[in-house]
């Protein structure tokens, strides 16, 4: 192969590496532990791959991709189909449309941003779940679930920036 296709090919590869790793993320939200009562309360790593390529690399993350992710999810964790598609695509939309704002802020501005994007895809997630079972859910797991997610993010935001900074550098 000649040197193009090689350099065509690792471009296609860097283009979908955030929906790559929003999905190891996805999958990795539902891996079955021996925690009595985690599932219940695992954080939504999705949620900080989607927050994050919003701000940062929205054009690496369409809309599309975020719609898939959601549907994966939903598929994955057994919740009512549309429950985390709407979710994702609500955090997708309000982190893209504060873009401008987010981007190039210190870290614990980003964080705060994800407490404020995330409390209410929990609030959202709470609803749309007690409005599917016609029956108030249980507000504990979602809290849980809520401070978990909070508290993994500067892992995961962190992983993200050394990968963006080592491979999705703009041209």
């Amino acid at each position: 192969m000649n040197v193009a296709v090689w350099q065509k090919l690792d471009q296609m590869a860097r283009a979908i590496t955030p929906f790559g790793l929003s999905l190891f993320l996805v999958i990795l939200s539902v891996v079955p532990t021996h925690i009595p009562g985690y599932a219940q309360i695992a954080p939504i790593l999705a949620l900080v791959s989607i927050y994050h390529w919003a701000i940062y690399r929205p054009n690496l993350l369409p809309p599309f991709a975020v719609f898939l992710l959601g549907l994966l999810q939903d598929l994955l964790m057994g919740t009512p189909v549309g429950l985390y598609i709407l979710v994702f695509l609500t955090v997708y939309g309000i982190a893209l449309s504060q873009r401008r704002f987010f981007a190039g802020k210190s870290f614990t501005v980003c964080w705060f941003g994800f407490a404020v994007i995330s409390l209410v895809a929990s609030v959202e997630s709470w609803l749309l779940a007690s409005a599917w079972n016609l029956a108030l859910m249980d507000i504990n797991a979602v809290t849980f679930q809520y401070l978990l997610s909070l508290g993994i993010f500067p892992i995961v935001a962190w992983i993200f920036l050394r990968w963006q900074q080592a491979f999705l550098q703009q041209d």
